[in-house]
């Protein structure tokens, strides 16, 4: 496949994702899950086809936690945690098929190397940031599976846990609000963490770079 070709089926699945996320919003989507809640397993199923398919919507992670916490309440954590793991999966696995050598993929990978691939990826995912921008952003820059997985998982704690506990609180999952569950003490707290992730191997980074110049 040549290189005009790749970007022509590039451009054509994302017009696809675009639309795809215009035609189907997570509130639409939070309504027609509501019936289900009401079977644990069914939920589970349901829960599980959902974060397979929810990267080509772009659907925020949050939506999972949201609904196992309205179906299983504080202990549908783990399960939402586990489903947010994997519905980071295939956004990881196409950013790192589809890398090649550049500047983004070279900077992603000093990174990586001066910070670790489980605290770059754990810091990144306590970030305020889209998921699949960090699934990515860590596939680009070669993170390994192994790391990848473990840590999103230690970083999206969190995140799944104010979604659980918003869940859990709702009378009914029509008067769901995903931007309701972003604490801002939430927010300020697992961003401070990220910033003391990064802060040590940014600054050698730079360092580094000013002493080769």
């Amino acid at each position: 496949m040549d290189r005009r070709t790749r970007l022509v089926a590039g451009a054509g699945l994302l017009s696809l994702v675009a639309v795809l996320a215009w035609a189907s919003s997570p509130s639409w989507v939070i309504g027609r899950l509501a019936w289900v809640a009401a079977d644990p397993l069914r939920l589970t199923a349901t829960l599980a086809v959902v974060a397979i398919v929810r990267p080509l919507f772009a659907w925020p992670t949050t939506l999972l936690a949201v609904v196992a916490g309205y179906g299983l309440g504080l202990a549908g954590f783990p399960l939402a945690l586990g489903l947010v793991v994997l519905t980071s999966l295939p956004p990881y696995w196409l950013a790192g098929r589809g890398v090649g050598e550049g500047r983004v993929a070279a900077a992603g990978e000093r990174l990586v190397a001066e910070t670790g691939a489980l605290r770059s990826v754990a810091g990144s995912r306590l970030l305020p940031l889209p998921s699949d921008v960090v699934s990515a952003g860590a596939g680009v820059a070669g993170v390994g599976p192994g790391a990848f997985a473990l840590g999103t998982a230690v970083g999206e704690v969190p995140w799944v846990a104010v979604g659980v506990l918003a869940g859990d609180s709702l009378g009914t999952l029509r008067t769901a609000s995903l931007s309701a569950v972003m604490d801002p003490r939430v927010v300020g707290g697992a961003s401070l963490l990220a910033v003391l992730a990064f802060a040590g191997p940014a600054y050698r980074l730079l360092a580094s770079r000013s002493v080769e110049q």
